[in-house]
């Protein structure tokens, strides 16, 4: 039992605190902006508010539970992240080794033709040259016409295959010189597996999710009746997210499409960046374990260097203030960033509505999952809940 497990403890909840945050929840859900919520946070290894709120599924009236599941999209990466960051801690990956050492058959080139040299620490980072699918403008796009899977779709390829086609569009810029976010998860999902020598999501069970008895996360799930349904912002009320349907998560690019089908496929690639489903409090597990120094899973010098800036200064794109660790966001300004968190606080979230953060410096960390895109993910609720839990007045029109 790793020491974060042993000291998330239920703690009693500061009154004016938990009622923040409780009036923040209810009315996303009064305004029809979520359908349902888990919120868990934690101080000091104390769990100081959990909440379960609205639906589960609307249309059958099943409540929200602290058990749900969620299809976790890309809350997939830091634990996929902290996988590789395991078997760098067992000597068994470099971080600043050229992964053709593992992954010979992957080799994408620049534009040019050139041959690009890829680390572990550039996929890590987001820093490897590679893109998205659904971030490309249009169903034109090089990784469209490449037939590229996202992980998020009900693609039938192999997580090999993918890679392979993945490999023949050229990079859109030498590793290491700019950020951007990719399918660099899925990338380091394959070396992960390589290295293990086990399938993605046996050897993430081995070197993550087992450990830190993460009984209900993982690449598939048997059981749909635990599984939150997934909902779409809509007028007057979030629609029901529909197999195929393609939701752009920012103007101007082309959308993710969307199978809520594929985590009950156990044929479906696992998909490194975005192929996981879990419970909130599995997923608070990880973060407490990675905020209080890695326990007996990483040593502190490593879930230290998670926590640091990779990208050289680099803003993030519309993220003013925030640089990219190896795994998730670090914060650099928070005046730059207009936010009340600590410097060096994590945070990242995941397209079926969800967002997460580590404050390392006041001892917190938040897991808050919804089952409404987008606004669970980067909706104004995101930033009603963040100034709820540090008590910033609200400024309402």
């Amino acid at each position: 039992m790793t020491r974060s497990i042993a000291l998330l403890r239920q703690g009693r909840p500061p009154a004016p605190l938990s009622d923040r945050i409780q009036t923040v929840v209810q009315r996303a859900l009064e305004g029809r902006r979520l359908v349902g919520a888990v919120i868990l946070l934690a101080r000091d290894g104390e769990v100081i508010h959990q909440q379960a709120a609205g639906f589960a599924d609307r249309e059958s009236a099943q409540p929200m539970t602290l058990q749900t599941v969620f299809r976790l999209a890309s809350v997939s990466k830091p634990i996929v992240s902290t996988a590789a960051l395991v078997l760098v801690a067992q000597g068994r990956l470099g971080l600043d080794d050229d992964i053709t050492r593992w992954l010979p058959e992957f080799r994408p080139r620049l534009a040019d033709g050139r041959p690009a040299r890829i680390t572990a620490r550039q996929l890590l980072s987001h820093m490897a040259g590679l893109g998205y699918r659904f971030l490309e403008a249009d169903a034109d796009g090089p990784y469209a016409r490449a037939g590229i899977s996202d992980g998020m779709d009900a693609s039938s390829i192999s997580l090999e295959e993918n890679l392979r086609r993945l490999a023949n569009v050229p990079l859109l810029y030498e590793p290491g010189t700019a950020w951007g976010y990719s399918l660099a998860t899925d990338v380091l999902g394959a070396l992960v597996a390589r290295i293990h020598g086990t399938p993605l999501d046996e050897a993430v069970h081995r070197l993550v999710t087992g450990p830190l008895g993460m009984a209900d996360t993982g690449f598939f799930t048997a059981d749909p009746q635990r599984v939150a349904t997934a909902y779409v912002n809509d007028t007057p009320q979030p629609h029901r997210l529909a197999e195929g349907e393609r939701v752009p998560p920012f103007e101007g690019t082309i959308g993710i499409a969307y199978s809520p089908a594929r985590i009950f496929n156990p044929r479906a690639f696992p998909s490194g960046g975005a192929g996981m489903a879990g419970t909130a409090g599995d997923v608070l597990r990880l973060l407490e374990t990675l905020r209080q120094g890695g326990g007996s899973l990483l040593p502190g010098a490593l879930t230290a260097e998670m926590g640091r800036d990779q990208t050289g200064g680099r803003d993030l794109p519309d993220a003013p203030g925030f640089g990219f660790g190896l795994g998730f966001s670090v914060l650099r300004d928070p005046r730059l960033a207009a936010t009340p968190e600590s410097v060096g606080t994590w945070r990242w979230g995941g397209a079926y509505g969800h967002s997460w953060f580590v404050d390392r410096a006041q001892g917190l960390s938040m897991v808050a999952f919804t089952n409404t895109l987008y606004e669970g993910m980067c909706g104004r609720f995101v930033t009603d809940l963040r100034d709820a839990v540090y008590g910033v007045p609200e400024v309402r029109p």
